[in-house]
């Protein structure tokens, strides 16, 4: 009797969950639809409102960032305009259309940043890792490894050499490339986790040399910057520019992407 009880608060707890579940996407797909009209409307700041709730929820996606930081960048904020679509490029770094109204937004940037040289293969490895998102580059990984057992199948169980010599290569050439393409899944993946970038909020702020008020002053920066968070202490961020230089900013300062 006591686990036939046992068994229905479980049923009915499941039953709760999903169909609270159920009750969120339901109003979250509401939300989207509301948001999307007063999109199209031009009630920017109704968007907004309407788009901030569904990132509340806890949804995620480059299309609500997307969305959002459009949005925003209608009403005037470029700030969070830039903050939502650098989000955006982190789920969708292949992303085109993300990437042309960033430039858009980033155009009203004060502090203008010369980006130092990268070495070639990493510029190159940067560019074919964001071609894809991470969830295509595991479907081509996984994809890869199939063909490899194939490959080996033939190789282990075929009696013609011929056969077995080109499974061999062929099961070669598969692995190296699931290798590979499980390589780039997995650093989108650490991108996606671990966002160690931020955008400044305050309208000028100046640059530390070490994590305290009384630190000495090294240059100014100006709201809508993007920077590179080093380090942490306290209520202070070690920060990195694109042209290497370097310092301490106050986290208050900063929202990170």
């Amino acid at each position: 009797m006591t686990t036939n009880k046992f068994h229905k608060i479980t049923i009915i707890l499941i039953g709760i969950l999903i169909s609270l579940n159920s009750f969120g996407q339901e109003n979250n797909t509401q939300l989207w639809e509301k948001a999307n009209a007063y999109y199209t409307t031009e009630e920017y700041q109704q968007a907004v409102y309407e788009y901030e709730k569904i990132v509340q929820s806890g949804e995620e996606s480059a299309k609500l960032y997307f969305n959002l930081g459009n949005a925003y960048y209608k009403t005037g904020d470029v700030n969070n305009a830039i903050l939502f679509l650098e989000r955006a490029k982190v789920l969708a770094p292949h992303d085109e259309d993300i990437d042309f109204n960033l430039q858009i937004a980033n155009q009203f940037v004060v502090t203008k940043i010369e980006e130092l040289p990268r070495p070639f293969f990493l510029r190159w490895k940067k560019s074919v890792t964001d071609s894809y998102a991470t969830d295509t580059w595991s479907a081509i990984s996984i994809g890869a490894f199939i063909l490899f057992l194939i490959f080996l199948g033939f190789f282990i169980f075929s009696r013609r050499t011929a056969i077995k010599r080109t499974a061999f290569w062929f099961g070669i050439v598969a692995i190296i490339f699931s290798g590979f393409t499980f390589s780039f899944a997995s650093q989108q993946k650490e991108d996606i986790k671990n966002r160690n970038n931020a955008i400044v909020f305050c309208p000028r702020v100046t640059v530390k040399s070490s994590p305290a008020k009384t630190g000495t002053d090294l240059f100014l920066i100006y709201e809508g910057l993007k920077i590179e968070i080093t380090d942490s202490l306290s209520t202070w961020k070690e920060i990195k520019l694109a042209d290497g230089n370097e310092g301490w900013l106050p986290d208050s300062c900063i929202v990170k992407i």
